[in-house]
């Protein structure tokens, strides 16, 4: 091989692995790229979940990992670093391929019986914040999420963000699935 060749060769497989090795850093919160240039937002949701449990049942569910002692269940999910009245900052941990985890750290603040506010701290995208309201129809809860995500650098991050959305967006409706399963299991014991 020609030495130029060999240079580029060197020069784009360098190249290649830095991209990687930044890809696994932004996803695990190790690299926070918060550019504030070329800002872009998109819509998160609105997913809406109709529970079959009062809304103080569904409230409890929700905030109770913050809040209380995290169960043994969630702590591959979540890591609550500081708690306060009313407001918790957690890291979020969401597989996104084989052996890729992506590491979120949130501020949540609670607004009993009926909101949960989320608002990224770091992550893989510099931009989003997030609301649960929980509205009462009936015997049932309903239960609303919608968020924004901002992302930078034009048309690149709006890419970014698109894939970043369809993994968020996946995360809260199993999420939400979750707690829908929960609630209904203890309204119908109580």
């Amino acid at each position: 091989m020609e030495p130029v060749r060999t240079r580029r060769a060197v020069v784009a497989g360098a190249i290649a692995l830095a991209g990687a090795g930044s890809y696994v850093l932004v996803l695990r919160g190790g690299l926070v790229l918060d550019l504030s240039v070329g800002r872009r937002f998109r819509p998160l949701g609105p997913l809406t979940t109709r529970i079959g449990a009062p809304r103080d049942v569904v409230f409890e569910v929700l905030s109770a990992p913050y809040l209380r002692r995290t169960p043994r269940a969630l702590e591959r999910k979540l890591r609550v670093v500081e708690r306060s009245d009313g407001m918790v900052l957690a890291a979020h941990f969401t597989p996104v391929r084989k052996g890729l985890v992506a590491t979120t750290l949130e501020t949540v603040r609670f607004e009993p019986p009926d909101q949960i506010h989320f608002r990224l701290v770091r992550g893989p995208v510099p931009h989003v914040v997030e609301r649960f309201v929980l509205r009462e129809e009936g015997a049932e809860t309903v239960l609303e999420y919608t968020g924004e995500l901002g992302t930078d650098l034009w048309a690149l991050g709006r890419l970014w963000g698109a894939a970043v959305a369809r993994k968020w967006e996946a995360a809260v409706s199993s999420s939400l699935a979750a707690v829908k399963v929960e609630a209904e299991r203890r309204a119908a014991h109580s």
